[in-house]
Formats: structure tokens, C-alpha cells, sequence
């Protein structure tokens, strides 16, 4: 009977092998379930702010669009190359020049494409491109324009390389000597670039703009004030006021 009942006990250090497994897996569920809600919890955070950053954004678009009155500056790019092509910019930047022919072309770079120069590729067809694609700024006004070349001086926004019209299409980026070339201009050079641009691309305001004349000066000289026809007295008029 005792051998039996040896022979069925199990030895004391098994059974406290298992009970250290059982704890330790125990141990390892609790620790799983912990970093699953973690994790989860962390998921939800992250998609609630996501939400809300794009409800904010939403909410500042459509403030600036009703208190100015204008487009967003993507949305009004996309407009721009939607109503003015390639083939209009470049009649635009050739009738600069032949306003102003003394501007530089700056039309000496390599294209990628063809390993030739391209003698298309000019500093105002440049500029013209940055001012409406890459900026999305109005052609119609002066003030846009002046901070377009404000961007060139270095005194505005940061022109970046990677974006600059040429950049992808020649071998070399035109943007140093863009900015090198506009400022050599001097303050009347580029007034008369800017005026230039705003009455291509506007010519009905350019045409009211020269068309109105100064007032005409009388040609004679103001008359003198008349005096008062007096009648001039007669003899034998006192004898009418005696009595």
C-alpha cells in the first residue's frame, strides 16, 4: 500500500513548477489585455484629434473666405491655371518685353529635356509663373505684384528652390540669378515692371488709366463784373421834382 501510494504522489518540486507557470501566465494575460486597452485607447486619441485639427482647419478656411471676401490661396491657384494656360502667360511675358526691352531675358538655361537652350524660358515668364502658380496671387493689382518682387529682394516671403518655375525643367535652377537680375533693377525699372504686368493683364484699365485727361484751362481770361446802367440825367429833370 505505501509503494502505491508513493508511486502516485507526484515530487513536491513538479507541482511548484506548474503553480510558478500558471502565475507567470497568469502574469503574461493581464500584461497583454493592459497594452491592448493602451493601445486602443492611444487609437482613439489619435483619431479624435485628427478630427478635431480638421474641424479647426475647416472652421479658419471658411472665417478668412467670409471676412475677406476671397478664396483660398489653393483653391484661387487652381483658378488661376484654369483661366490662364500656358499659351496666354507666354503672349503675356512677350508683350513685356516689347514694352520694356531693356528688362534682361535671362534665357540662357540648359532644358532638361531637349539638352538645348530654350529661349522661351525667360526671367518674366518666370515670374509671371511664380506670381500665379506657385503663390496664387491676383494679376490685376499692383500690390500683389510688388510683393512678388519683394519676394525676389529678399524683404517678403522665401522663394524655395524646389518649387520655382524651372527648377524641374532646366539643368540648372534659375532662382539665384532670377533674384540677382531683379535686383539690379532699380526702384523706377521695377515700378515700370509692375505697371507693365497689371496693364497687360488688365488692358481696359491701363486704356481708362491713359485716356484720362487733365482739366482744360479757360482760354480767356475771366470777364470783369458789369457795372449797373445808371440813366444819366437830363436838363429840365429837377424841374420835374418840384412840387
Amino acid at each position: 500500500m505505501k509503494s502505491r501510494l508513493h508511486l502516485t504522489q507526484k515530487p513536491p518540486h513538479q507541482g511548484n513548477k506548474r503553480r510558478k507557470e500558471e502565475v507567470l501566465f497568469v502574469k503574461a494575460k493581464k500584461s497583454l489585455v493592459v497594452i491592448f486597452k493602451r493601445q486602443r485607447i492611444l487609437h482613439l486619441a489619435l483619431t479624435a484629434l485628427g478630427v478635431a485639427i480638421l474641424i479647426f482647419l475647416g472652421s479658419v478656411d471658411k472665417g478668412v473666405a467670409n471676412s475677406s471676401g476671397a478664396m483660398p490661396r489653393a483653391s484661387f491657384a487652381i483658378a488661376q491655371k484654369t483661366a490662364l494656360p500656358s499659351s496666354t502667360v507666354r503672349n503675356v511675358w512677350k508683350q513685356v518685353y516689347q514694352k520694356l526691352p531693356n528688362l534682361p531675358l535671362e534665357n540662357k538655361y540648359v532644358s532638361r529635356e531637349t539638352g538645348k537652350v530654350n529661349p522661351d524660358n525667360t526671367l518674366v515668364d518666370r515670374l509671371i509663373r511664380y506670381h500665379l502658380y506657385v503663390k496664387g496671387r491676383g494679376p490685376n493689382y499692383r500690390l500683389d505684384w510688388k510683393l512678388t518682387l519683394a519676394d525676389y529682394l529678399g524683404a517678403n516671403e522665401l522663394l524655395q528652390e524646389n518649387v520655382y518655375p524651372g527648377a524641374d525643367a532646366l539643368r540648372q535652377n534659375p532662382l539665384e540669378g532670377d533674384r540677382a537680375a531683379i535686383a539690379r533693377l532699380n526702384r523706377k525699372q521695377r515700378d515700370a515692371l509692375v505697371q507693365t504686368l497689371v496693364s497687360v493683364f488688365n488692358p481696359n484699365s491701363a486704356a481708362a488709366t491713359t485716356d484720362t485727361k487733365t482739366p482744360s484751362q479757360p482760354s480767356t481770361a475771366p470777364s470783369q463784373p458789369t457795372q449797373p446802367n445808371f440813366p444819366q440825367p437830363k436838363p429840365g429833370d429837377a424841374q420835374l421834382l418840384q412840387p
